[in-house]
């Protein structure tokens, strides 16, 4: 039986969605084994000047925990 973590990261990007919860995967990555999946919860954005200045991601990352 596998026994399963999830945690809540919150990540940003002056590019994208894409780019901060990729972003969010590699930098979690660095220090978590075993990562199996991310859920988006939740996208925001700022606005500067009538443009997106910043992407914002809530995401829920599952990892494995080891034996």
């Amino acid at each position: 039986m596998a026994i399963l973590k999830v945690i809540e990261v919150l990540s940003s990007s002056t590019t994208s969605w894409e780019d901060a919860t990729a972003s969010a995967v590699a930098e979690a990555a660095k220090t978590l084994k075993n990562i199996s999946s991310v859920y988006v919860q939740d996208m925001s954005a700022t606005v500067k000047d009538g443009k997106v200045d910043e992407y914002r991601v809530n995401l829920k990352i599952t990892f494995k925990l080891a034996r």
